[in-house]
């Protein structure tokens, strides 16, 4: 159990049976009344981000949330399949539960894997991948303006906006958080 006077950034917890994550958190000691705390917190699952008030005696049954370095295999239709690398078995993960941000993962690639009790909920991929380019047009000398990006086909398929002077075939460097171009790898 923790009660909401020792929430941190980071902590997991159960509440009305869903799990929640601490984003931010404040104490506040106004000068009249009782002292409460601030929070904004991420529903585990779904993602959903609240902003909630706790009088700091409530207390929470903390939530074990397993974090799992699993490797992106293949996929077959809607099931995409992780590798336990110490055990060696799969995971069929369905395509629903993957993130707007796997479309940087590649076959082999080392991700992630979110469960509680048993069941997966989310995917994190490598926060940097290195992919090659496949397709994007020629950039023309004298073609500098200020941050001047054209688009550009990785070879996962995904498609990111990267500076005039990347060629095909070159590989450069994505923050899969963000989707943004890093460096030339």
């Amino acid at each position: 159990m923790i009660t909401a006077g020792d929430f941190r950034n980071g902590v997991t917890f159960e509440m009305d049976g869903n799990v929640y994550s601490i984003i931010e958190f404040q104490h506040v000691k106004p000068g009249k009344g009782a002292a409460f705390v601030r929070t904004k917190i991420r529903n585990v699952i779904s993602g959903a981000v609240t902003e909630k008030t706790f009088n700091p005696n409530d207390k929470y049954p903390t939530a074990f949330v397993e974090r799992k370095d699993m490797e992106y295999l293949y996929s077959d239709g809607d099931l995409y399949y992780f590798m336990d690398n110490e055990t060696y078995e799969q995971l069929p993960i369905n395509a629903s539960v993957l993130g707007d941000n796997f479309k940087f993962v590649k076959e082999n690639m080392v991700c992630k894997v979110l469960s509680y009790k048993g069941s997966v909920f989310g995917v994190e991929p490598p926060n940097f991948v290195e992919l090659q380019v496949t397709k994007t047009d020629p950039g023309f000398k004298g073609d500098t303006a200020t941050n001047a990006t054209k688009p550009a086909t990785l070879e996962t398929g995904a498609e990111i906006k990267v500076p005039l002077f990347i060629d095909e075939g070159e590989m450069i460097r994505i923050d899969t958080r963000t989707g943004e171009y890093m460096e030339r790898a």
